[in-house]
């Protein structure tokens, strides 16, 4: 049960120290009413961390060489990153270009945006090669359930194309209203398009249990461990991971939103995984999603 090293680790959610959090976190704080939110917190969801590790490297320099530090000090191997729009993207198609062997992009997509963001995928898929879309349904404004119909579109292209996505569930960290992120709501999208591989993030808290049901009933549903220090994995993930689920759970960290690399691989041997399950976790899973 010992955690293997030297695995070259996929983690399948990290990103890059930005000074311009304003700009970042614009469309979650115009839609949070209560003042800690709206005006004091530089990160929506500081209130649950202990340490911010974004502040800490904003002044060590070029931030794609202080991830690409991070990830060789840990045994990350290749990350998957943002490209495109906002204040991050542009630094994610940097990364690219730099180093396709050690960054794999990701976009984004605003079910509000209709069109415009199916024709961003094709696009983005044509000229980075993107091999997943995120959806932040708490986040988008107005809010957009995960089986609401303007998501059916990017469903739809996703499917086409034969890239993930890869879809918050559970209670929103941020202090919006988490309706919209019903873990139930994937069964409806697993029924209309089962060809469409669909990973969850941050947790499906409290609906694990609920998630491990439609991993069990789904073949293309995944679960991927962003934004939980390897302490707080919930007892269902790593029971369903240690029973039937080996092949079905991701690894995914949070750096440097919220999480350290140095937290979580600090923790992440008292995850009490079974040996066969380590590969498969850590790496496997994440490159067959991913198709790579």
């Amino acid at each position: 049960m010992a955690m293997p090293t030297g695995i070259g680790i996929v983690d399948t959610m990290i990103g890059f120290p930005t000074p311009d959090t304003d700009e970042l976190y614009r469309s979650i704080r115009r839609q949070t009413k209560d003042e800690e939110s709206r005006r004091d917190f530089r990160f929506p969801v500081e209130y649950m961390f202990k340490d911010i590790p974004d502040e800490k490297y904003l002044d060590s320099g070029d931030p794609v060489a202080v991830t690409l530090r991070e990830m060789d000090r840990w045994g990350v191997e290749r990350g998957m990153i943002g490209v495109g729009g906002g204040p991050v993207g542009g630094i994610g198609v940097r990364a690219v270009e730099q180093h396709p062997d050690r960054f794999i992009p990701s976009v984004a997509a605003d079910p509000n945006r209709g069109m415009k963001d199916v024709v961003f995928i094709q696009k983005a898929y044509e000229k980075w090669g993107i091999r997943a879309v995120g959806l932040f349904p708490a986040g988008t404004f107005p809010q957009v359930a995960i089986n609401g119909k303007q998501m059916y579109p990017i469903y739809a292209k996703c499917a086409e194309l034969g890239i993930a996505v890869f879809c918050c569930a559970g209670i929103a960290g941020p202090r919006l209203k988490s309706g919209v992120q019903h873990v139930e709501h994937i069964d409806e999208v697993m029924f209309d398009f089962p060809e469409l591989v669909f990973v969850t993030r941050h947790g499906c808290e409290p609906w694990t249990a609920l998630a491990v049901k439609l991993m069990l009933k789904w073949p293309n549903l995944y679960y991927s461990t962003s934004a939980f220090a390897p302490r707080y994995y919930p007892a269902d993930i790593v029971d369903y991971a240690n029973t039937r689920g080996a092949e079905k759970i991701i690894y995914a960290g949070y750096f440097p939103m919220g999480l350290s690399l140095e937290r979580v691989m600090t923790e992440m041997p008292g995850v009490p995984f079974k040996d066969e399950v380590w590969p498969k976790f850590l790496r496997d899973n994440a490159l067959r999603v991913l198709g790579l």
